[in-house]
């Protein structure tokens, strides 16, 4: 897995109040990208798969929405992702990160 996408996974992941027992995912490692895959299980309130494209540049963010049949897609810088990370370990207020040199 791309080295600046697992920090914040794994803070994603903290965010959850129990562990999470019996949810499948799935990691592939293509040519130019890790993919992950979140596979929504359960009774009720499902939501559809939500796929994590890490590239050397960019991460991508995809889920189909049911309801129109299209894929939406948010496509973040690393930047982007290195202040996602920080900012799940951080209390409220406004921050400023600097640049790594």
């Amino acid at each position: 897995m791309r080295q600046t996408l697992k920090p914040l996974l794994i803070g994603l992941a903290s965010l959850c109040p129990s562990p999470i027992v019996g949810h499948m995912f799935t990691i592939e490692h293509e040519f130019d990208a890790t993919v992950v895959t979140l596979i929504d299980e359960g009774e009720t309130h499902l939501q559809g798969d939500v796929t994590v494209n890490a590239f050397d540049d960019c991460v991508t963010i995809e889920q189909l929405d049911p309801h129109t049949d299209r894929l939406n897609r948010i496509t973040l810088s690393m930047r982007q992702i290195r202040d996602i990370g920080a900012a799940l370990n951080l209390p409220e207020g406004v921050y400023r990160l600097p640049d790594k040199g």
